[in-house]
């Protein structure tokens, strides 16, 4: 009830904003799946209008500076000829937006879009791989300490997630919407330990980070990082098959 008070509110100050020109907002990701947990997950939202000048966009400031200020990210701005030339470029995101998506204003300018998975294999190959670099980065300061480490896998694993659905694609398996299926598919069509991925998702979603200690955090990483690492060999082995 509180979050559509906001959307509301938000909607309301973005028509007055945009006027006629807004074409769309459009809730996608976890919260429009169903899959949304409070303080970890983030509100998505894409905003569709019929044209984009800088004007537009010095006129949005007011508007998102409110959002921001709720601890919400910034939306991304398209235009709607701009959804269907730029599908084949972000096929991850927009798939993800296609199968999970709820329409708070406007048209639902994502149907009927026309995917291309072209360049599919090397954007997913290359996502996965910079975010495991960047989780190797990150992993040096948190690794002193337990709640830093298990606040790092319960946000990495979020984003490794969104990219499963991708990899489970590139395998011929339509991708179900919600982080456990997705993890549970993504084992059993690779033959990986699924293990490391749902213990992270079950401390996310139910704040067990109690539950862990120094060793058994770290030991939770390494198992976590080669779970990723085999994920980002079957895509690998894509390409030379």
């Amino acid at each position: 009830m509180i979050m559509k008070h906001q959307f509301d509110t938000f909607i309301d100050d973005l028509k007055g904003t945009h006027g006629r020109n807004l074409a769309s907002v459009i809730l996608y990701g976890s919260a429009a799946a169903g899959d949304f947990v409070r303080r970890q997950s983030d509100y998505n939202l894409l905003i569709a209008l019929h044209e984009i000048t800088p004007r537009d966009l010095r006129a949005a400031q007011a508007p998102m500076r409110e959002w921001n200020k709720m601890g919400h990210p910034s939306p991304v701005y398209f235009t709607v000829s701009e959804l269907q030339t730029a599908a084949d470029v972000f096929p991850i995101e927009f798939h993800q937006m296609e199968r999970a998506r709820l329409v708070l204003y406007g048209a639902d300018v994502l149907a009927n879009l026309n995917i291309s998975d072209e360049f599919l294999r090397h954007q997913t190959e290359y996502e996965l791989r910079s975010k495991l670099i960047h989780l190797r980065r990150a992993y040096i300061p948190a690794s002193t300490s337990v709640t830093n480490l298990v606040n790092l896998m319960a946000e990495s694993l979020s984003s490794f997630a969104a990219l499963f659905r991708a990899v489970l694609l590139l395998h011929g398996f339509e991708p179900p919407v919600t982080k456990p299926e997705i993890i549970n598919a993504i084992a059993q069509r690779l033959n990986i330990n699924g293990k490391p991925f749902e213990k992270i998702l079950d401390i996310r979603e139910n704040n067990l980070q109690k539950t862990l200690d120094e060793i058994s955090a770290n030991q939770l990483f390494a198992d976590y990082m080669q779970e990723i690492e085999q994920v980002i060999e079957a895509v690998d082995n894509i390409s030379k098959s």
